[in-house]
């Protein structure tokens, strides 16, 4: 029997992983599910933000878009954690800059014949961006939403009214109507939308020329994770494509951050950033998260690693070296364990 495979899709920051955090609280107890994270950055943090436990397996595909750039490494990801982990439901989320199309055709390929079926394509869409007209006309955005069988409105706690009623408005105008629109507020939807949805059936799109599959498989060998970073000398990664540049730190786990600093350099950063990270602190291991302008910090159980990862659009400066200076200047200590 073809295993269920949900795709949650959105642009960046529209709250992608949350939704599926709280979909996987409320899974059937006997039910393994796999997750396939795709970030636009080089870091991946998504994947830090997934617990581990038996009957739900994670796998981070960081730097790039799985559509074109890491098609290649989905196809053999996949079928490599079909085989391994034998999952009764698989979700991907592709990146908040990933489109749809060249995904759903590669699912649809040969490769996968009678083994998978995609489910309804559940869009995420942020109120808050409707009012950035740089994402409001962005291709992938409205594809995203084009494609999608169904639509939660998310980021409802960070919104206001007007910018609700203008989401509602936009992802009831599309057509055919959507099998549902529905708020998710902080992430929430009835699990029964995901179990009881029928076959992927929105419109087709082609895939823009931008997000034309790699003629050739990208290189797997000598990664930016193959070693930790060295003790108080933090890895500097960087990435751009379709329009967006992504800047990736990682630090060795036994570094400290001073929070406060680290806080005070971010802040500083323009509101169109979208930023991500784990950190070890004082304080313990802190999770940070910042899209549409709102930060949130949490508790996390991530001890791999200290990450950062920002993304900016193309037409936002930034000073690279001196930002990194600043950042450099939050690392207090090391410790000799990474508890």
């Amino acid at each position: 029997m073809a295993i269920p495979v949900h795709i949650v899709t959105g642009f960046l920051g529209s709250g992608k992983t949350t939704l599926i955090h709280n979909l996987i609280s409320n899974k059937p107890v006997d039910e393994t599910w796999a997750i396939l994270v795709n970030e636009f950055g080089q870091i991946g943090i998504d994947q830090t933000m997934f617990e581990q436990r038996d009957d739900v397996v994670v796998k981070g595909l960081p730097g790039g878009c799985l559509c074109c750039q890491l098609a290649f490494v989905l196809q053999a990801g996949l079928v490599n954690l079909l085989a391994r982990s034998k999952p009764d439901r698989v979700i991907i989320e592709p990146s908040g800059l990933g489109h749809p199309a060249g995904l759903i055709d590669l699912l649809r390929s040969e490769a996968f014949e009678g083994a998978l079926e995609i489910r309804d394509i559940i869009a995420t869409l942020d109120p808050r961006r409707l009012d950035d007209p740089k994402a409001r006309e962005h291709e992938t955005f409205k594809d995203q939403l084009a494609m999608a069988d169904a639509i939660a409105i998310t980021q409802c706690e960070h919104s206001s009214a007007d910018q609700l009623a203008r989401a509602h408005k936009l992802a009831n105008s599309q057509w055919p109507p959507r099998k549902w629109v529905q708020e998710a507020v902080h992430g929430e939807l009835p699990i029964d939308l995901l179990l009881d949805s029928g076959t992927h059936q929105a419109p087709a799109a082609s895939i823009p020329s931008s997000h034309q599959p790699s003629a050739l498989p990208p290189q797997l060998e000598g990664g930016f994770f193959d070693l930790p970073p060295a003790p108080g000398n933090p890895q500097l990664e960087t990435g751009t494509s379709l329009g967006y540049t992504s800047l990736g730190l990682r630090w060795h786990p036994a570094d400290l951050l001073d929070l406060d600093l680290f806080s005070a350099a971010l802040i500083q950063l323009p509101d169109a950033a979208r930023i991500k990270g784990v950190l070890h602190t004082p304080d313990g291991w802190k999770q940070l998260n910042r899209a549409g302008g709102a930060f949130q910090l949490a508790a996390t159980a991530w001890r791999q690693d200290s990450r950062l990862e920002i993304i900016l659009p193309d037409d936002v400066a930034l000073d690279t070296q001196t930002f990194t200076i600043q950042l450099k200047a939050c690392l207090m200590e090391s410790q000799s364990t990474t508890a």
